[in-house]
């Protein structure tokens, strides 16, 4: 490289003259003087400005002519670039090409290096052509969801004939009489397939994620809604940015570094490194040296402030026939047929393709990550899924997971009864295009917190400083993927607990785990929880008994609070009913942050069930992973999804039941009835049954 001097670099472009610049910079210890001259898309004027600088410059940039032809500064073809580099030998010219792809390659690579994931099955428009080729190689290693306004590059021809030999030497044949024709002629001769591509392009670009285009292209193409999209581009300046901004970009990957006043291309930038190498070649070795001591990177710009949007899909399926009344013209035809047509309903709609229920959006983290997801429905109720093989629900949900990829979901939560099917969505899992969780971590988490959060409602039981439960507690269905975690957590949280599952073999694995846990509570275990209710101050129900009979409320302890995981839930309303005196509670449902507008699922606004909210935080945290598959789940994964839960601003809601939302009234109902209930058994006064108050700390535990 010469010793520090002076050099010129001129930059002749076929797009307009408001961006020319004549600025004096340094560029690795050296000053460079940086002429920019546009044309308007007149190649002639172009090939006669590049003439002239060649005694002028010590290397030139020509750059512009898709940008022009795509503002209509231009009809000519692309390869005019040639013809104008061609003007001169005198010095280097170059159109970036070398530095381009290094640039557009490393932008995205840059990318999914600070934000991982970020590009997962995004849904991606391609507006321009060949020129963002090494782009979209790229982000199709993340996703296939990929739209091109360029017909060729829509059916991938490119690739097809560069992979192809034989087929290229047939392409080439077959165009060789169109390279002949005059441009205009080509152009009326391309337009209609242009038309219909242009048209698809811009229809997919209304649910685009990610547009890939320079600032040019995006202003032909007419996009208008860029709201909460990204745009990966190049060479945007500053006033662009803001433009981008006030049309709702969230974010801009500008390939290009702009080390700069003015903003410059890659093929300014080529053509500066070219000049420092002066008469040699400029190899990729120089390229790396100047790059890496330049320190040039790309840049991720964010116009309105930091933000991410992410993307997830949930599984819903009704949990009973009346679930078809808020699905039309289900509706109608269920509340004006008898009983055996909405059976057959029941029956058929099982084998009814997954569709859309509800598009989710609004969900919005305190960091400021905001997500957006969609309800996909499977029509089986616990019913008729129980009826068939594990491979019938199989089937299905990866036919949801194919429609959550097609609408760009990272992430896709099993909910109810289709992550108790067959192997807990291990299969699913495995052969779906997406990653799948089945939300048990956070259905285990939520159980426990609505379990603590009835404990200090009800103000009965005794709980010490440090929030562990003075009393006996039991887990019905313990063997279970969501009963083994509540058991494990449980059992340093109270002094005795047991264990109950007719599963006994696993029922004597899971009390030796715990034993070696050193728990706080000593273990015990049974088969059925009948002998044992009368003494229970927490009960937690996770079977999966699809509305079996697990416990008697009767037997139950006055005052006892049970939290319901199971879903259907093992307690009926009419078993509830009969026991005022007790607190039941539907697991532990959470609170979204933001604005959530969702399709009514039979919660209060904003709030969802917990295995849905595991998606949700997922999605939040930008963690699209497998994260909870299978019979076993891994009780370190039920504190991480609560502490990532408590970050992105979920709360527990109000506690429910079967018959919604308790209110002080009701609770303060229950308790008394609990404290006469048990002040009669033992035979003394309403007033000699005073429950023991919980410390301020132990209610915040």
């Amino acid at each position: 490289m010469p010793q520090s001097r002076e050099f010129t670099v001129a930059n002749v472009s076929l797009t307009g003259p408001e961006r020319d610049y004549d600025e004096i910079v340094t560029f690795l210890d050296h000053t460079f003087r940086l002429v920019r001259v546009g044309t308007s898309g007149d190649v002639d004027a172009a090939s006669a400005l590049v003439s002239s600088w060649a005694s002028r410059a010590n290397a030139i940039a020509v750059t512009g002519a898709r940008e022009a032809r795509a503002v209509g500064l231009y009809d000519g073809e692309l390869d005019a670039i040639d013809s104008i580099r061609q003007a001169t030998t005198e010095v280097p010219v170059t159109d970036g090409h070398a530095l381009g792809e290094v640039l557009q390659e490393w932008a995205i690579r840059h990318l999914q290096a600070e934000k991982p994931g970020y590009l997962s099955n995004a849904r991606t428009v391609v507006l321009g052509g060949l020129n963002h080729a090494r782009t979209t190689r790229l982000i199709r290693q993340f996703t296939d969801n990929i739209e091109f306004a360029d017909p060729l590059l829509r059916f991938d021809l490119p690739a097809k004939v560069a992979g192809n030999p034989v087929l290229g030497m047939a392409v080439d044949a077959a165009l060789w009489p169109t390279a002949l024709l005059p441009s205009m002629v080509k152009s009326r001769i391309q337009a209609p397939g242009a038309k219909v591509s242009t048209a698809l392009a811009r229809k997919a670009s209304r649910d685009a994620d990610v547009v890939v285009a320079t600032y040019d292209e995006l202003v032909a193409f007419g996009l208008e809604d860029l709201a909460g999209k990204t745009l990966i581009s190049s060479a945007i300046s500053d006033e662009r940015l803001a433009e981008l901004g006030d049309r709702g970009v969230d974010l801009v990957l500008d390939s290009v570094p702009q080390p700069f006043p003015v903003t410059v291309t890659a093929a300014v930038l080529e053509a500066m490194m070219h000049a420092l190498v002066g008469d040699g070649q400029l190899t990729d070795d120089d390229l790396l040296e100047m790059i890496v001591g330049a320190g040039l990177e790309p840049r991720v710009l964010y116009p309105n402030g930091w933000r991410r949007k992410s993307r997830f899909a949930f599984v819903i399926h009704p949990l009973s026939p009346r679930f078809f009344s808020q699905v039309e013209p289900l509706g109608t035809i269920t509340r004006v047929s008898p009983q055996v047509v909405n059976d057959a309903i029941e029956k058929a709609v099982a084998y009814a393709p997954p569709f859309i229920y509800s598009h989710v959006t609004g969900i919005k983290s305190p960091t400021g990550a905001e997500a957006e997801g969609w309800l996909i429905t499977v029509g089986g109720t616990p019913k008729e899924l129980m009826a068939h093989s594990p491979e019938f629900t199989y089937a299905r949900l990866l036919q949801a997971a194919d429609m959550a990829r097609k609408l760009g979901a990272q992430v896709m939560g099993l909910g109810a009864f289709t992550k108790v099917v067959g192997d807990a969505g291990v299969t699913v899992a495995k052969q779906a295009s997406l990653p799948v969780t089945t939300g048990n971590s956070y259905s285990a988490s939520g159980a426990l917190w609505a379990a603590r959060e009835g404990v200090r409602q009800l103000g009965i039981a005794e709980v010490d400083d440090g929030g562990v439960l003075r009393g006996k507690a039991m887990v019905v269905g313990a063997t279970g993927a969501i009963g083994s975690v509540c058991s494990r957590l449980l059992a340093f949280a109270c002094d005795e607990l047991w264990l109950v599952s007719p599963e006994t073999a696993k029922l004597l694995t899971l009390k030796r785990e715990i034993e070696r846990e050193k728990p706080r509570a000593t273990v015990y275990v049974a088969t059925t929880p009948d002998e044992q209710l009368a003494d229970m101050d927490v009960i937690v129900t996770a079977t999966s008994g699809a509305g079996k009979r697990v416990l008697d409320i009767m037997a139950v302890k006055p005052g006892c609070v049970i939290t319901d995981v199971a879903r259907p839930l093992d307690l009926s309303a009419e078993d509830v009913a009969k026991r005022p005196d007790v607190l039941v509670l539907e697991s532990g449902e959470i609170e979204l942050p933001g604005d959530v507008h969702v399709r009514n699922i039979g919660l209060p606004p904003n709030v969802v069930y917990a295995c849905m909210a595991e998606t949700v935080v997922l999605a939040l945290e930008g963690r699209y992973e497998t994260f909870t598959v299978g019979r076993d789940i891994e009780w370190q994964k039920v504190k991480e999804i609560y502490k990532l839960g408590l970050k992105h601003g979920m709360k527990l809601a109000a506690i429910s039941g079967h018959n919604g939302v308790f209110t002080p009234d009701q609770i303060a109902e229950i308790r008394d009835l609990a404290l006469k209930a048990r002040a009669a058994a033992e035979g003394g006064s309403d007033d000699d049954a005073v429950p023991i108050q919980q410390s301020d700390d132990a209610s915040s535990s």
